[in-house]
């Protein structure tokens, strides 16, 4: 099952959405992941391009994501979980 915890703000919409590292996770790799909701990952990805150059697309329960290194090096990824309905 899906072992995200969300955290939503009540008044503002805002939200934050809490992913437990893998169990493979070793000390010295980096702990956190910033995601980011946009509604299409493919264009999102494309126009990104040269400055952050995304990894291959995944689909997971009706919405789409792809994983990426910021210009620091951080794990980040886009995902439309938050657009899938």
């Amino acid at each position: 099952g899906d072992r995200i915890v969300e955290l939503r703000a009540p008044d503002t919409g805002v939200s934050l959405l809490l992913h437990p590292a893998s169990k493979r996770q070793k000390d010295g790799q980096p702990m956190v992941k910033l995601v980011f909701d946009v509604e299409d990952v493919t264009a999102f990805c494309k126009n990104a391009q040269p400055r952050l150059v995304f990894g291959k697309e995944h689909q997971a329960d009706g919405y789409t994501f792809a994983n990426a290194k910021d210009l620091g090096n951080n794990s980040i990824q886009v995902s439309s979980r938050a657009f899938s309905g």
